[in-house]
Order: structure tokens, then sequence, then C-alpha cells
């Protein structure tokens, strides 16, 4: 993502126990997410691209973007509300559905999850290949440690 021009956007979490003993998300009261979304409402506005990704285990999905927000939203951009399968984080997100609101594009897909192997294997699978390529170009291994690629990867040489 960011690699892509993309940035995370991390909001200060003023809650009591915003977390659990396992490092997971717990609920908060309305006024948490009240202040969560005022902080999100310029950027969000401001945003080409949204995913979100806020859920807490056994419960619906906290709605950190309300429906006045996607319209403040510039027409093409998109939001893909990965809690969509907890009711989502977007207030406008329709489980297992792409709809279009005020011009922005809101992806619901449920279970993301289960498509990332096979995506993340064939991406790995490729990168793998190029290195491989890049190292041994003519059937024989050639690590040249002034190489940015070899020398960012090689951890030992000679013993």
């Amino acid at each position: 993502m960011l690699s892509l021009g993309g940035r995370l956007i991390e909001l200060p979490i003023e809650a009591s126990n915003p977390q659990d003993a396992r490092g997971y998300g717990t609920a908060q009261d309305e006024s948490f997410y009240a202040h969560q979304r005022e902080l999100l409402r310029d950027v969000i506005a401001k945003s080409d691209v949204v995913i979100t990704t806020a859920v807490v285990p056994g419960r619906k999905a906290p709605v950190l973007v309300k429906a006045e927000m996607v319209k403040a939203m510039a027409r093409g951009s998109v939001i893909f509300d990965l809690a969509a399968e907890r009711g989502g984080n977007c207030e406008l997100t329709r489980a297992g559905q792409t709809v279009v609101e005020h011009g922005v594009t809101i992806i619901g897909r449920i279970n993301v999850a289960s498509e990332a192997p096979y995506h993340a294997s064939q991406l790995y699978a490729r990168s793998v290949t190029a290195f491989l390529l890049h190292v041994v170009p003519d059937g024989r291994l050639q690590l040249e440690p002034g190489d940015e690629i070899v020398g960012a990867t090689l951890l030992t040489r000679g013993g």
C-alpha cells in the first residue's frame, strides 16, 4: 500500500480499554465512535480510496463512515469495507455486494481472507522467480554484493 502512494491513518485511541488481552479491539461507547468519525471526516473527504478494517470479535462492526461522509468524497472514489461481513464500517455498505452511492463505489465483499492464499502464493512465486532469474542469469549463481537486490538479501558469503 505504502509503495503505491497510500498512507495509513491511525487515530488517537482515547479509550480506557481499547483492546483485550489478546490484542483484539473491544467495543466502545457511541461517544468514542462519534469522536473517531469527526477525526476521519476531512481525511475521508480528501481520499480517493478508503479501506476500512475495524471489527470487534463477536459484535457488529462499528460504523465509522457515515452517509454524509461518503457524499463529501469525489465521484469515482472507492471504499473497500473489509468489515462488511460484520455489518460494515461504512453506513452504506451492503454485505456481499458492490454498490454505488453518491458516485462512490462501496465494496462489501465477504470472506476476503479466503481469497488471499491463492493470490499470495502467486505473488510469492513470481517474486522468487524474478529473484532467481536476477541472481542466476546464465545458469550460474552471480552474487555481486554491490548489486542493490543482492546486497539487501545476502546473509552470508564464503562460509
